[in-house]
């Protein structure tokens, strides 16, 4: 059982928060400290997490009539290494500040999920992942250190070397664990901010996993997207696209004159929730062949924004899924046996008779070192879903599946898995998580509606 809050004592405005799925919105109660130094200040002891820019897609950073800290208005950049590309900011600082300031200077940030809108804070809960994940692994491979905010009130370090339990554990951790204050990263040395790409048309899964076995060992960055409305002998057909970083002695002449261009604020935006009859079956079906043509015709040199942030074009794309919604279910699922099961688990969703979206298909490297990092070797897939009558059903059964597959869901992502299911997708994880959390956070100050539901919080 849970204490009861006294609201009257919680410091926030009370405000109704959701993650970027929209698919769950709840009632808590928002700080927003101005600097990463006043964050001590208003913690709730009776309950707390920090809240980003709201990217994770499920209920990570809610927290149902308790305290949300909001980061963003933390986010100065409080040292840099021009030799070696070390920053260190505070934890609101998000990729897309990063990438305005430093690209024109040839840095990028190292590892990047699909939208720039992001925290460090965020990457560091999520040790988030890219397109290069089998070269460059997890966030947490270019962190060197950071300061989190204990629930005792102490504020400590947490590197390789100094309290290494936190240091792992808050990889994943979904901030249950402390607030992350400040962090110090590496960026990526570049000459232009344009990549090399190639796109590749597959025909079919077998020639699609082998395509993507064959062109990760000769490109860094790779990502398939399938085609939803291709079943039976057609099924995992779709454009595999993989590229690198474009040196300057590669880019055309006309973009010579300007190498490390950098993009500016999204110039279409979706201004409100569309009518749930937006999304049927007609409309998904042209915009997945919209999406299939747009990608097998990209040119050989792309921009940094075409190449990872394509949906940052659009702002407040989620909208589109209407008021109840979408989920984006993502899983990873060993090499071994993968094409049996990847057939089994596509076949599953593509005739559930629910509205399979967007979608992209990788493969992960080794595991990572974080206690409840996601990643792990074998072939990850990632896709959306409207929210309707069955999609908690649908996921449930995926869930099982990939269970019985050995593999495992994103909590980044994740709306509706079970807590049992999750123990068991991380065996051993979850147990060496909780002990790290008893140790600095006894009385379990650090909690939110996703803790909550798969019991790593009270």
């Amino acid at each position: 059982m849970t204490n009861p809050v006294d609201h009257s004592k919680v410091v926030g405005v009370r405000t109704r928060l959701a993650g970027w799925g929209a698919n769950a919105r709840t009632e808590g109660f928002l700080a927003a400290p101005a600097f990463a130094s006043d964050v001590r200040g208003v913690l709730d002891r009776s309950g707390s997490v920090a809240r980003g820019l709201g990217r994770s897609y499920g209920d990570a950073a809610t927290n149902a009539e308790r305290q949300v800290i909001g980061m963003t208005a933390a986010d100065r950049f409080l040292a840099f290494d021009e030799e070696t590309g070390t920053l260190t900011c505070e934890a609101g600082t998000s990729l897309e500040s990063i990438i305005a300031v430093f690209a024109p200077r040839g840095w990028f940030p190292m590892i990047t999920p699909g939208t720039k809108f992001v925290t460090v804070g965020g990457c560091i809960a999520n040790d988030i992942h890219g397109k290069a994940h089998h070269v460059d692994g997890c966030f947490s491979n270019c962190v060197d250190e950071f300061t989190v905010l204990l629930a005792s009130g102490e504020i400590v370090l947490a590197s390789r070397e100094q309290n290494p339990d936190l240091f792992w554990a808050t990889f994943g951790g979904m901030g249950l664990l402390g607030i992350v204050l400040t962090a110090t990263i590496r960026l990526r040395k570049i000459e232009t901010t344009y990549f090399r790409q190639k796109s590749i048309k597959v025909d079919d899964l077998e020639e699609m996993l082998a395509a993507l076995d064959e062109y990760d060992s000769i490109f860094p960055y790779s990502v398939a997207t399938l085609d939803v409305m291709a079943t039976g002998e057609r099924l995992g057909k779709g454009v595999l696209t993989v590229g690198d970083h474009a040196t300057l002695g590669q880019l055309p002449e006309e973009l010579v004159a300007n190498p490390l261009t950098v993009s500016g604020p999204p110039k279409i935006a979706v201004p409100i929730e569309m009518p749930d009859i937006t999304l049927n079956p007609l409309s998904i079906r042209l915009v997945n062949a919209a999406i299939q043509k747009i990608q097998s015709s990209g040119g050989a040199i792309s921009h940094y924004e075409k190449f990872f942030y394509p949906l940052d074009k659009i702002a407040n794309w989620n909208r589109g899924y209407g008021k109840r919604g979408f989920t984006q279910y993502q899983f990873v699922i060993p090499f071994e046996n993968g094409m049996k099961r990847m057939r089994e688990i596509l076949q599953t969703i593509l005739s559930s008779g629910e509205l399979p979206f967007l979608n992209v298909l990788k493969r992960f490297g080794r595991e990572g070192l974080g206690t409840l990092s996601f990643p792990r070797e074998g072939y990850t897939f990632a896709i959306d879903f409207p929210i309707r009558a069955n999609t908690v059903a649908l996921t449930r059964r995926l869930d099982a599946m990939i269970l019985d597959a050995g593999g495992r869901i994103y909590l980044g992502k994740d709306s509706f898995v079970e807590p049992q299911t999750f123990r068991a997708m991380y065996p051993g994880k979850v147990e060496q998580f909780l002990a790290v959390k008893e140790k600095y956070d006894p009385e379990g100050v650090f909690t939110s509606d996703l803790g909550r539901r798969v019991q790593l919080s009270k």
